[in-house]
């Protein structure tokens, strides 16, 4: 079913509305994600967010996955559709890797033993994908 604004979708039981931009992030992620698949990473889990609260408002990350030196990457997937103004990679600015940071450390509390972690970046610009291994810290 589509409807003015995007595709409409069920999650949850609930219909949720998807707007054009989301789909588009969407297919980013997946595209992201299948070129990660074959270079070896396996998913964990997509689009992690924090629950609430002023300081979980943008705290996502949309992919995370296991390298296969047992390294846990928090990758952000963006989009553009071209390498204009800076381009894909230069939209994650230093508030979005503060909110991608937040996210890993509230993850990283699930587990009873912490992994080394890097944060990824997947750009993709129209047609070109670029994969950056640790493109930023969480210092």
């Amino acid at each position: 079913m589509v409807t003015s604004g995007g595709q409409s979708r069920r999650v949850g039981g609930k219909r949720a509305t998807q707007t054009s931009r989301q789909l588009t992030g969407d297919d980013a992620e997946q595209r992201a994600l299948v070129h990660l698949q074959r270079q070896g990473l396996r998913l964990v889990c997509r689009n992690y967010r924090l629950a609430g609260g002023p300081f979980a408002r943008g705290a996502e990350i949309d992919l995370i996955l296991w390298d296969t030196d047992g390294t846990l990457v928090f990758v952000e997937v963006r989009s553009r559709a071209s390498g204009s103004a800076g381009g894909a990679a230069a939209s994650v600015t230093g508030a979005k890797q503060r909110r991608i940071v937040r996210a890993a450390q509230h993850y990283l509390l699930q587990l009873a033993q912490l992994p080394p972690c890097r944060f990824d970046v997947v750009a993709i610009d129209g047609d070109a994908l670029q994969w950056i291994r640790a493109a930023f810290d969480s210092a």
